[in-house]
């Protein structure tokens, strides 16, 4: 399936006029839109339980949640679509970020809870040579570039700050993305250049997969 331009020309519209009076007006527009966006994702999907676990598929809603942000306007002026892999043992999931001029696939764990969070800084101050074989294999690299994602300032408590591996534990986050031209969104193959790009990061969640249902022994948790 391929993704129309119009999607693009909506969300600009958009842009400019984030009000519900536009909205409503057009309205049919959005839905004819949203339509196309889910079933893409669908599609997705579809491939991707041809070879991975994946438990659903999501289109994330227009509506921003205005309660606490200074910025009243009340539509996102993108689309957003995850993929998550079927938990326990499948961890990690996939992201398609859609707006005009800000096109991204993103895949990892972006905010992990603290019990994850220490369970990977647990395996990576004791050993990382196969995380960092895996971040910086070739295969991954071409397609992903580097691993991206916020850190501590300074080492988390209790580890040492000379520890060699430092760098990778005081990450909060563990992200690979890559970024797509409007152009690019709308090709033909941008659904094949997904499923590619999301077959050759696998290896990375699985891995992380395995730490994350084992114990500091190799034990299962499940």
């Amino acid at each position: 399936m391929t993704l129309s331009n119009e999607i693009f020309v909506f969300l600009k519209k958009l842009r400019l006029n984030n009000n519900r009076d536009w909205f409503q007006t057009n309205k049919l527009n959005f839905k004819s839109q949203e339509k196309h966006i889910k079933e893409f994702g669908e599609d997705v999907k579809s491939r991707l339980d041809l070879s991975d676990k994946i438990d659903s598929f999501k289109l994330f809603r227009i509506y921003r949640d205005v309660r606490f942000s200074k910025d009243k306007t009340p539509y996102k002026i993108h689309f957003g679509l995850t993929w998550k892999r079927t938990k326990p043992k499948y961890r990690g999931g996939y992201y398609l970020h859609i707006s005009p001029g800000n096109n991204f696939l993103a895949c990892g764990f972006w905010d992990p809870n603290s019990n994850d969070l220490n369970r990977i800084r647990e395996e990576l101050i004791i050993d990382s040579s196969e995380f960092k074989d895996l971040i910086n294999s070739s295969s991954i690299k071409k397609i992903w570039g580097e691993l991206k994602g916020n850190e501590l300032k300074t080492a988390p408590r209790g580890v040492d700050k000379s520890h060699a591996d430092i760098s990778l534990i005081r990450k909060k986050q563990f992200i690979f993305s890559i970024a797509y031209s409007d152009q690019k969104v709308c090709q033909k193959d941008f659904i094949d250049k997904i499923e590619i790009a999301i077959k050759e990061i696998r290896p990375f969640l699985d891995y992380m997969s395995d730490i994350l249902t084992t114990d500091k022994n190799g034990e299962s948790l499940f």
